[in-house]
């Protein structure tokens, strides 16, 4: 049984909740169960040098998990992040980068910055489902503030986990599971349905080709409804 007696292909609760950080561009806290993420949005008038007179802006973010967020006191980051850390900011900013066109905003750069306030599984797919949403009310403001004539057009994305746990699929796992998977995946996709990316891992044993499917079958329904966010 799961908890809270989810079933297989069920969701746990989820919720967003805007300005948060009054002081950011736009910001959005993701709650998907106990898993909290804040996502806030900083806007800077320049470019990384290899984009400088190219009329195209970017899109990055960075990704921390708070030391009070884990069963045990989580260590900052010091000295500088580890693998992991730069493996989840590389995965976020690839996906946001499909949410628009580049030359659709200009010489600027969009940074958003998911910070981790309680973690309990899904932290890197809830950083992705809030950062995009986050950026949609940061290009509202812009054309809001006259910095664009007319919004860009958005493929809004989101983003879910799905694993094998006993050889049965579930979809949205907390860190009971996560940590217990035989296998687990990170999945994200257009609201159209289009995969921007897949990451999946046997951690305990393979998984064959059906079960496989069938993780698909569970993100893309869960990445659905995810999209009521926005």
């Amino acid at each position: 049984m799961r908890k809270n007696n989810r079933e297989a292909a069920q969701l746990r609760p989820f919720s967003v909740q805007k300005g948060l950080q009054p002081n950011a561009y736009s910001s959005v806290l993701i709650k998907t169960g106990d898993t909290h993420v804040i996502c806030a949005v900083s806007m800077e008038e320049k470019v990384p040098p290899f984009l400088t007179d190219t009329g195209k802006g970017w899109i990055t973010a960075e990704y921390g998990i708070l030391p009070g967020a884990t069963n045990s006191r989580y260590k900052r980051e010091i000295g500088g992040r580890s693998g992991r850390t730069y493996e989840i900011q590389r995965l976020i900013g690839r996906s946001l980068r499909m949410l628009v066109s580049l030359e659709s905003f200009g010489e600027r750069t969009l940074r958003v910055d998911c910070d981790v306030l309680n973690a309990d599984g899904g932290t890197r797919t809830a950083s992705i489902t809030g950062a995009a949403i986050a950026l949609r009310d940061a290009f509202q403001r812009m054309v809001d503030e006259g910095l664009l004539e007319n919004m860009p057009e958005l493929n809004p994305i989101a983003a879910i986990s799905v694993g094998v746990c006993d050889g049965k699929v579930l979809l949205d796992l907390d860190y009971l599971e996560d940590s217990s998977a035989d296998a687990d995946g990170n999945f994200v996709m257009t609201k159209e349905g289009a995969w921007v990316e897949v990451q999946s891992t046997a951690e305990g044993k393979p998984i064959d080709h059906e079960l496989f499917l069938q993780m698909t079958s569970f993100a893309k329904a869960g990445i659905e409804q995810l999209f009521s966010l926005w």
